[in-house]
């Protein structure tokens, strides 16, 4: 049952939803089994195995130690494992195809490593690649009427709903796309089955008991005209940083790549990490949605120079984490960054609520990280809960896509595909 250049008919909706809704729980399954795994690792590496030699989680010396070593089965996993890992984190975005079967356990591997060793690194991309490539090969062998694009999209939905806990994220990131695609049909219908997805994808999360990321803060009580500029100008700084670590990317990149072998790059950076996770803390470690909790709990406990080193330092390992040869994605970790930003924004700029500081400084950071003002609105805005800040992001930004449209992405541009050469004609044999 191929879909029409049209659009898919009800028929095709209907029959379709049930894989749809399956490939979205699936996908957040997968997420979740992923958790889990690194959460117990994370336990060993930084409560039970420190308490062994009478250190802890925070002492500099076990930071160093640890995330060095990390570096290095990183390193022995992207070298020497079938399918090295799959491909480099650091090239593209969250699109792309999937990667080849024989890429998972290796791919699986190094995020699961790199998330329990405090990388500061999400899992986003890798997972969207994981459960792109699984959902595809389960198409594949089940229906060939469903095309490959679908089933990849269907993955990427149901993975964002469970990322996010809702499926808004998924629908929104996904509008720009569909409404770009050529011919007839309501945007509606080419949403339905992405949206479906995506929904099964969050219910699954929340009936699993996973943490959303969304925080206690004190809302807005009303919106005035001096909001909009200081929720751009937090915003605009947000983003700005991220725009400066955007702008080192590739030579950060190329500098640790032309070392060759990813046991030696990936545990220098390992090293780099550690040395940066002993001094700012175990705070400024992991993926950053935690420890944007932990910020969030007691925000008051942080002064304005402790937060300017704990977005510093984060921007800096996330810079060296996506260089080095590390598997992850880079919103979670530019969420903690926003965060701190925004604080340091309230605290220093008289009368600005908490909520619209975090917002904009979230949205600054996470626009510079995905280049789609719809995620960077739906993260921000999740972030807080507070619906009066909505209307003044909206407003915010505006000036600040003007700021980040013409900046460098956060991502390395793969190489253009060499150009196929024609082999020469045998020369003809020389008549006698």
């Amino acid at each position: 049952m191929p879909l029409t250049p049209a659009g898919p008919t009800v028929k095709q909706l209907i029959v379709l939803a049930l894989p749809a809704v399956a490939v979205g729980a699936g996908s957040a399954l997968v997420l979740w089994l992923l958790d889990i795994g690194s959460a117990w690792l994370q336990e060993q590496l930084w409560t039970t195995l420190p308490g062994l030699v009478g250190a802890t989680g925070s002492t500099p010396w076990w930071i160093i130690l640890t995330m060095t070593l990390i570096g290095a089965a990183v390193g022995l996993v992207v070298w020497l494992m079938p399918g090295h890992a799959g491909n480099d984190s650091a090239v593209g975005g969250l699109e792309g195809p999937p990667p080849p079967l024989l890429a998972l356990p290796s791919l699986l591997i190094a995020v699961v490593l790199g998330l329990a060793g405090g990388v500061s690194l999400g899992p986003e991309n890798p997972i969207m690649a994981i459960n792109g490539a699984l959902t595809v090969a389960v198409f594949a062998r089940m229906s060939k009427a469903v095309p490959a694009n679908l089933t990849v999209m269907l993955a990427a939905s149901g993975t964002l709903g469970a990322l996010f806990g809702t499926p808004v994220g998924a629908a929104l990131a996904f509008t720009g796309t569909l409404a770009a695609v050529k011919g007839g049909g309501s945007l509606w219908d080419r949403l339905f089955l992405p949206l479906a997805s995506a929904s099964a994808g969050a219910i699954t999360m929340h009936l699993l008991g996973a943490p959303t990321i969304s925080f206690a803060v004190e809302p807005m009580t009303e919106v005035g005209g001096i909001d909009l500029l200081t929720g751009a100008l937090v915003a605009g700084v947000a983003a700005l940083a991220a725009i400066a670590i955007a702008w080192a990317f590739p030579y950060v990149h190329r500098a640790f790549h032309a070392m060759r072998n990813p046991l030696v790059f990936t545990t220098l950076g390992g090293l780099v990490l550690g040395i940066l996770g002993a001094i700012g803390g175990p705070i400024t470690m992991f993926k950053g949605l935690e420890e944007t909790g932990e910020l969030l709990a007691n925000p008051d406990d942080y002064t304005v120079l402790q937060l300017v080193m704990f977005a510093v330092i984060k921007l800096i390992a996330l810079l060296v984490a996506a260089s080095a040869g590390f598997r992850g994605g880079r919103i979670f970790p530019m969420v903690f960054i926003g965060v701190a930003i925004g604080l340091v924004g309230h605290a220093v700029i008289p009368g600005m609520p908490i909520s619209l500081a975090i917002a904009c400084g979230a949205l600054g950071t996470v626009l510079v990280a995905t280049r789609d003002g719809w995620i960077a609105l739906f993260v921000a805005a999740i972030i807080v809960g507070d619906p009066l800040v909505l209307p003044v992001m909206c407003v915010v930004i505006l000036p600040v896509w003007l700021l980040v449209t013409r900046a460098p992405a956060l991502e390395i541009t793969a190489p253009e595909p060499a150009e196929p050469t024609t082999p020469a004609e045998p020369a003809e044999p020389a008549r006698s």
